[in-house]
């Protein structure tokens, strides 16, 4: 192997989790914002993660609505059927 693709292979394996770590948190929110859309955060680094950045608008969920302020309904309560 040559000193150039010697060095630049070193270069490249340095660089490999520099790079991927700064993409970390934002891979880690979309997740917590796909949990978000699929029902709910399911772990406390979800639940951080969309308090501080917030999920993403018409997502439908209690969670999500409590971080809007907006009233919380429980879709498991029939409602009266009109006549």
């Amino acid at each position: 192997m040559d000193r150039l693709t010697l060095t630049i292979a070193i270069l490249l394996l340095l660089a490999g989790p520099a790079a991927a770590g700064g993409l970390g948190e934002a891979g880690e929110l979309e997740h917590a914002r796909a949990n978000a859309r699929a029902g709910g955060p399911v772990s406390e680094r979800d639940a951080e993660l969309l308090e501080r950045y917030g999920c993403l608008s018409g997502t439908n969920n209690d969670f999500c609505r409590r971080l809007e302020n907006k009233p919380v309904t429980k879709s498991h309560e029939k409602r009266p059927k009109k006549n």
